[in-house]
């Protein structure tokens, strides 16, 4: 009694795992593949020959395979070339101010403050802004009247509503802003930051070193100063 071979059958999941695992890549496969092949043709059944659509869908997939990994390829190296260009970017910002989430400003020992601002989801009928001291005490409040929606940048003298002029340290600020319907308009408080140089992270991302602000991403960066 013969045993007889017919590829014609369903393909054996756990085959197809272990022959993936001794190799891959789509130049592994291709010779699995005709390997497979030609051990099929040389033992099909001949009442039963292997239909040419069945070999025609296999050498299909063969083939998206190794299009899939030339495209991969392409997009690593393509990955590379933006990694590249971000840092490129981020170095042109060293010595230059930017605006990122924060409520911080700084006041000087010659009252000079540094800017502050602020980012509005929609527009605002009525802003308002209230510095305190590292006391927690209001020190000045500023009504900025209707803004439009987007990012905002003021500066401060580094008075307080009497005009007497604020000991040198950090304070903070919050803002409040309401529609013409009287409703609550998101607004984030920005905090101004130096660009001293740039980091690679592990994965090659640029990350701007704004010193004791420590270091943020380019996308998180509101406005340059």
């Amino acid at each position: 009694m013969g045993v007889s071979v017919s590829l014609n059958d369903p393909v054996d999941n756990t085959t197809v795992a272990a022959a993936t695992a001794a190799g891959s890549t789509s130049v592994d496969l291709q010779s699995q593949f005709l390997t497979l092949l030609v051990a099929q043709l040389k033992n099909q059944d001949p009442t039963n020959p292997m239909d040419n659509s069945q070999l025609t869908t296999q050498l299909a997939q063969i083939s998206t395979l190794s299009g899939i990994e030339n495209l991969n390829t392409t997009l690593g190296s393509i990955s590379g070339q933006i990694t590249t260009s971000q840092s490129l970017q981020a170095s042109t910002l060293v010595g230059h101010g930017v605006m990122i989430d924060g409520n911080s400003i700084l006041v000087g020992s010659d009252s000079t403050a540094t800017p502050f601002g602020l980012s509005l989801d929609s527009a605002s009928d009525a802003t308002t802004v209230t510095i305190t001291d590292a006391n927690g005490t209001v020190v000045r409040t500023d009504d900025l009247g209707a803004q439009t929606a987007g990012v905002h940048t003021y500066s401060w003298d580094g008075t307080d509503s009497a005009g007497t002029a604020m000991a040198a340290g950090s304070y903070t600020f919050t803002v409040a802003a309401t529609s013409s319907s009287g409703s609550a308009v998101t607004a984030t408080p920005l905090k101004y930051a130096e660009v001293y140089g740039v980091n690679t992270t592990t994965t090659g991302a640029s990350q701007l070193n704004l010193g004791l602000s420590g270091n943020v991403t380019l996308d998180q960066v509101r406005q340059i100063i």
